[in-house]
């Protein structure tokens, strides 16, 4: 009987399992413990650099280049625009994830820099050169429960981060000009040439001379995407990107494919002169406020879009005494009945007598800045006038002479009396000047604070044509400068076939270069952007 009770459980199979998991039980356990921490470890590691993105993205919000830019920088860094917890340590140093010593953050002057990690620096006097950041967080560690005695996985965990600004220009007119002194100063230092006349016309063939003006390719319905940019008050197409804030990295931008004549006729509505090839589509091209200019029409001239608003016979035209000097080196004396903003002296001259092809007057398509004030205040001002109450620019110098910009700004300023029509009270056909706007949005004078932005006040690319070999259709051309000028006069064919002007020719004054810092249109459709990016 026993004998049998014995073979009964040495055959008997229950209880086996039970058996089986006593022997596996430690390493299951080991298993699940390593799943449970590993977890943890990439939840903490997830969180850490979470942290650094977020702060290093609020570092690259500050890195304006600008006086102070570091130090708000750092501030926004350690907690002043964004604050970040953890749920997985718990190593006793509370929830939040701190960076808190100065070696923690280090700024690179260049993308190149911050993607390698070398030349970083954090002197806060380089503010100018810091562009961008990187920022490392507080080590932290999570205290595993079931894994330590293996050693599997480590508990502290660091992150870092590294972010810059990126910019674009937005809304901008595609309007560009083949830098006019690339040889001399290639980096275009626009700052020499404030107050300068440049006489910018049309690029053609299989290369493209300094001085000339082309437009940027906005991939938006060629010629036709091209006169909406340029005329209307919010132009459409995409930013361009913008890395001009750092010097080292200027914007690439594509030119149009060819010469559109129609371009100058779309910028002329900025004159209150339109045509069919002005403003087209179904955007609003309104004129300055200030339009002042050296054409005139008849008093009873109607207003809308008709002939009577275009360059014609019956609408905007020469007056019978216009501004024609032919000796660029003294002061027009003839009789003007009415006087635009003029070109520079050695521009004003018929070519024939040395527009910029005769030693003494302009030697290249640059003026000088020297343009009849004299003509120009007797023309429109009483005798007892003095230039001298013209405000000067903010930045420019108390003894530099008056831009034609500045006196523009004055007019507006001043427009009751400044921009009164000549003849005064004119009626039926008598040809006068109409200073402030009758045929765009708007009617004959509407106040300067209903106006749109400065629509005279343009932001155009310089481009150095020559060592990029540029023409139509040409592609990823930097941009050397982004530069704002005044639209000094509309394009039209001045005197006997055009013996003065031509209608292809667009003329500006430098105002200066466009401060790409500032955000909005103030004055003018530009528009920055600015938005963080992470770099590594």
């Amino acid at each position: 009987m026993i004998k049998e009770r014995y073979k009964r459980f040495v055959r008997n199979a229950e209880g086996a399992v039970a058996a089986t998991y006593a022997l596996a039980i430690i390493p299951l356990i080991a298993v699940a413990g390593l799943a449970f921490d590993y977890t943890r470890a990439v939840g903490l590691d997830t969180e850490l650099q979470n942290a650094a993105d977020q702060a290093a993205l609020a570092g690259a919000t500050q890195l304006d280049r600008r006086s102070g830019s570091m130090q708000r920088a750092i501030n926004a860094i350690q907690g002043g625009l964004v604050s970040n917890n953890t749920l997985f340590s718990n190593d006793g140093s509370g929830r939040k994830i701190s960076i808190t010593t100065a070696v923690q953050i280090v700024f690179y002057s260049s993308k190149a820099d911050a993607e390698a990690g070398t030349n970083g620096f954090t002197d806060q006097s380089r503010d100018a050169d810091a562009g961008f950041v990187q920022v490392s967080v507080d080590t932290r560690r999570a205290n595993f429960v079931l894994t330590p005695i293996v050693g599997a996985v480590l508990g502290s965990l660091n992150a870092s981060a590294v972010a810059g600004l990126g910019s674009a220009l937005c809304r901008i007119p595609p309007l560009m000009v083949c830098n006019p002194d690339e040889v001399i100063d290639s980096d275009f230092t626009a700052a020499n040439y404030v107050g300068f006349g440049l006489l910018s016309k049309p690029g053609g063939g299989s290369k493209w001379s300094s001085g000339n003006y082309g437009y940027l390719d906005l991939g938006t319905n060629g010629a036709t995407g091209v006169r909406q940019a340029l005329g209307w008050d919010s132009p459409g197409g995409p930013c361009l990107s913008q890395t001009g804030v750092d010097p080292d990295e200027p914007a690439d931008v594509d030119t149009q494919t060819g010469n559109i004549a129609s371009g100058p006729q779309a910028i002329n509505t900025r004159f209150d002169i339109y045509s069919s090839q002005g403003c087209v589509g179904t955007g609003t091209c309104s004129p300055a406020f200030n339009v002042r200019k050296d054409l005139v029409r008849p008093a009873d001239a109607g207003g809308g879009t008709g002939n009577t608003c275009d360059i014609h016979s019956s609408g905007w035209r020469e007056s019978p005494n216009a501004y024609h000097p032919t000796d660029a080196s003294g002061t027009y004396s003839g009789p003007i009945d009415s006087m635009g903003h003029p070109r520079d002296k050695c521009h004003a001259v018929p070519p024939s007598q040395g527009r910029f092809e005769t030693t003494g007057h302009c030697p290249n398509p640059f003026g000088n800045g020297d343009w009849d004030r004299t003509a120009y205040f007797a023309t429109h001002y009483s005798s007892t006038f003095n230039p001298n109450v013209i405000p000067k620019l903010p930045g420019a110098s108390a003894s530099a002479p008056l831009t034609r910009y500045e006196v523009y700004k004055y007019e507006e300023a001043n427009a009751a009396t400044a921009l009164a029509d000549t003849p005064s009270g004119a009626t039926g056909s008598t040809l006068t000047t109409r200073n402030q706007p009758i045929c765009g949005p708007g009617g004959y004078g509407f106040s300067a604070a209903a106006a749109p932005a400065d629509r005279r006040r343009m932001t155009i690319a310089v481009i150095n044509c020559d060592e990029h070999n540029v023409s139509g259709n040409s592609t990823d051309v930097p941009v050397r400068r982004w530069v704002d000028v005044f639209l000094v006069q509309p394009s039209y064919d001045r005197g006997s076939a055009g013996r003065w002007s031509k209608k292809d020719e667009i003329y500006v004054e430098v105002i200066g270069e466009t401060d790409i810092s500032r955000v909005g249109a103030p004055i003018g459709p530009t528009i920055r952007r600015d938005v963080p990016y992470l770099v590594r």
